[in-house]
């Protein structure tokens, strides 16, 4: 699939490498780019993110970028669409298009409440009935986002 037909996952500073594992293995079983957003919080040699990925590195296009400002400053917001705890729209009723990007935050805090407030109305949700439950799995979540986009296209 071309880089402007396929979907893009964005991990703002991931810190746990089996959830970048799995996001890397899950982008390349349908065609969508991996972003990385550095810092990380951990080494891309990590045991625990190759053990994710198993043997299926060569097929999973990886970008990597400095820093979030870099990232934002290369992309068209239209585009744009962040995932978050902290909203009350429903990711499923949102209409999303190949090329589009689905942009997480780190597993232990979310992204950054500036940003959250800059783009509040490209803000997105995944509804739980559970309210001591505060948020899903991060691989987990992009794969429910990822495939709904999928879904809307076929």
């Amino acid at each position: 699939m071309s880089a402007s037909k396929a979907f893009n996952i964005v991990l703002v500073e991931p810190e746990i490498p089996p959830n970048t594992g799995s996001i890397a293995r899950l982008c390349g079983a349908t065609d969508s780019i991996l972003h990385l957003v550095h810092p990380l919080g951990f080494s891309t040699e990590n045991k625990h993110l190759r053990r994710a990925g198993l043997d299926y590195w060569e097929y999973i296009q990886i970008v990597h970028w400095t820093s979030v400002d870099h990232f934002l400053g290369h992309q068209d917001e239209r585009r744009l669409h962040f995932f978050t705890t902290k909203t009350d729209r429903i990711y499923s009723t949102v209409r999303y298009l190949p090329g589009d990007f689905f942009i997480f935050g780190k597993e232990t805090q979310g992204l950054p409440e500036d940003m959250l407030q800059l783009y509040k109305d490209r803000c997105c949700t995944l509804p739980m009935t559970n309210s001591h439950i505060r948020s899903l799995n991060l691989a987990m979540t992009a794969g429910i986002v990822l495939y709904e986009a999928i879904r809307q296209q076929n």
